[in-house]
């Protein structure tokens, strides 16, 4: 029996499977063009079938922000896999050995405070473990923030063993932060320590890697489904917009003011309000949630929606949307021919 998008309860989050195959497409069609590697970051969409897909395209292989995403694509057979993210404490570092064993793995670090402890229990294990250190950006986040503190830290992992040094990563790749990584990767090989990857990311910038001398991959996520407030930036067009979220007008209480069966739970609340993009009615917008109501100022609108009537949202941030749910369902035109668990939701560890 074919499913339709009418047979759908709601909240519901969908993906429209045409845009999101061209957005698959052209991003890897950009990095083949100009000869750079394309590790999706599966944080966003946290389907393995969906990393195997963008596997199947030509992608190098994903990148994972936590111990826990990783464990779940290795465990569908996704073996090249990066975190870049700082691993510490015991149980991490067993799991991480647990992964090494059956994935290739790459990790990053930005001190010797992370460095030393995994390569010495990595080491105690007969493991090795490919590393790169990540560089800072203006995100001001982790990182090592000058050249020569990079050359320190290089010098450090060079020397413990467990670790194999293989280069330099930063998130975004932007021309601002691309100034430290180039400056850094001239001083370490003119301190003969080898570069053999150069790791940017970020999908706002990623169309712009050719642009950065040197980068050898991309880590890219977002631009699977893209988002609002991608829209907002220009970043991408509305009809490559891939994600949203189907909802119900629930309560009219007022003659500007419609309630949606949506709230935080469906749609967290990252990157404020308004919250998304209502397709039906562009005028509207979503400015305040509770847990489980999306309250809509519908005043501009020329037609008010009405109780019982159906409303779709492209949500603000699609990894946080994406994290607040189940499953995601794929639509072809109208009809339902997908339907995955969305499987590494809530691998915060």
């Amino acid at each position: 029996m074919m499913y339709t998008i009418d047979d759908l309860d709601t909240p519901s989050l969908i993906v429209d499977l045409d845009i999101m195959e061209s957005n698959l497409a052209r991003m890897q069609n950009y990095c083949n063009r100009y000869g750079i590697g394309l590790r999706p970051h599966i944080k966003t969409h946290k389907i393995p079938a969906l990393a195997q897909a963008q596997m199947d395209l030509g992608a190098v292989g994903i990148a994972c922000q936590k111990v826990g995403e990783a464990e779940v694509m290795a465990d569908h057979g996704l073996v090249d896999i990066m975190i870049p993210y700082n691993i510490l404490g015991q149980r991490k570092l067993e799991r991480l050995a647990a992964l090494v064993r059956r994935a290739h793995i790459i990790v990053s670090v930005d001190s010797v405070d992370v460095a030393r402890p995994m390569g010495e229990y990595l080491h105690r294990q007969g493991l090795n473990i490919k590393t790169v250190i990540e560089l800072t950006s203006e995100l001001n986040r982790c990182g090592v923030t000058n050249a020569g503190s990079a050359l320190d830290l290089a010098r450090e992992i060079d020397h413990i063993q467990g670790l194999e040094f293989q280069g330099v990563m930063v998130y975004p790749s932007s021309a601002q932060s691309m100034q430290l990584v180039t400056e850094t990767v001239d001083l370490l090989r003119s301190n003969s320590l080898p570069v053999n990857m150069i790791s940017g990311g970020g999908s706002p910038t990623a169309f712009h890697s050719h642009e950065f001398q040197g980068l050898t991959e991309i880590r890219a996520g977002t631009y699977v489904f893209n988002d609002a407030s991608y829209l907002r930036k220009g970043v991408c067009t509305l009809e490559q917009c891939a994600l949203k979220v189907i909802t119900t007008v629930i309560s009219a209480p007022t003659a500007d003011r419609v309630i949606i069966d949506g709230g935080s739970k469906t749609f967290s609340s990252d990157m404020g309000y308004p919250m998304g993009y209502i397709l039906e009615y562009p005028e509207a917008q979503i400015y305040q949630m509770s847990e489980e109501h999306g309250f809509v100022d519908v005043a501009q609108c020329a037609h008010r929606p009405k109780v019982g009537e159906r409303l779709t949202v492209i949500p603000n941030h699609a990894c946080g949307t994406i994290n607040m749910h189940n499953e995601l369902i794929g639509l072809r035109g109208q009809n339902v021919e997908a339907q995955w668990e969305i499987t590494a939701r809530g691998k915060i560890q």
